[in-house]
């Protein structure tokens, strides 16, 4: 890992860090060969051609970049979570309610080649 993707995880609020280190965790755990950069101001898990971004913003954690239909239904289940396009809108109380599992597999599927 960079120092830039250093730089900002260690500028996430307090409040918002555990659900960022989870789902850092879940994705690691779906590809650990995944690489971690920058790319538009928040850190990208590559993997191949696939990305997936994860910003941490007031409201908590948001994921962007994956294609549709490479959620593992994720966005079915759960489309209250959906804001925009391609967009899941994740606050520390949402992803209290979610599995480990399910979050694994979204990750796993958003950035599976």
């Amino acid at each position: 890992m960079d120092q830039d993707v250093r730089d900002y995880i260690d500028g996430i609020p307090a409040e918002h860090r555990p659900l960022f280190d989870r789902l850092h965790r879940l994705i690691l755990e779906a590809h650990p060969e995944a690489a971690i950069g920058i790319s538009y101001t928040m850190p990208t898990y590559t993997v191949g051609a696939r990305r997936l971004h994860v910003g941490a913003w007031k409201h908590g954690v948001s994921l962007y970049g994956w294609q549709r239909g490479r959620d593992a239904g994720f966005t079915t289940r759960h489309p209250a979570l959906i804001s925009g396009k391609a967009t899941i809108r994740l606050r520390p109380d949402d992803a209290a309610s979610l599995p480990d599992d399910e979050l694994r597999d979204l990750a796993r599927a958003a950035l599976d080649a």
